[in-house]
């Protein structure tokens, strides 16, 4: 991203997400950037993360919640019964090339493209 933001007034908001199948998370934040996480490493027994062992639970538990990464664990979107991610340390990740217009990526079913 070329422009610089002035970050002592901007709030970090994820806007969308999209899972890979390697317990990786991108995520689209609200100044345009692209971020790529890695939550493997959070992914322990005995913590909140172990339900994300299953990488069918991974993918289709993600959500936005709370504006930011969140495993939707109950089902109802409930911003205070889901797993979430602190924005900031997301935001933290170095910028990366938006997966969706990766066609390689898409053609790799690495991560998937639903057309509307």
């Amino acid at each position: 991203m070329s422009q610089m933001i002035d970050k002592s007034g901007f709030w970090p908001k994820v806007l969308q997400v999209v899972p890979t199948d390697d317990y990786e998370v991108y995520a689209y934040f609200n100044d345009g950037s692209v971020r790529l996480f890695d939550v493997k490493p959070l992914i322990k027994p005995d913590t909140v993360f172990e339900p994300l062992q299953d990488i069918t639970f991974f993918k289709s538990k993600l959500a936005v919640i709370n504006d930011t990464i969140a495993w939707d664990i109950g089902g109802q979107r409930n911003p205070r019964k889901c797993v979430d991610l602190d924005p900031l340390v997301i935001f933290d990740q170095p910028a990366v090339d938006d997966p969706l217009c990766n066609e390689q990526m898409v053609a790799e079913n690495r991560i998937a493209y639903d057309p509307l």
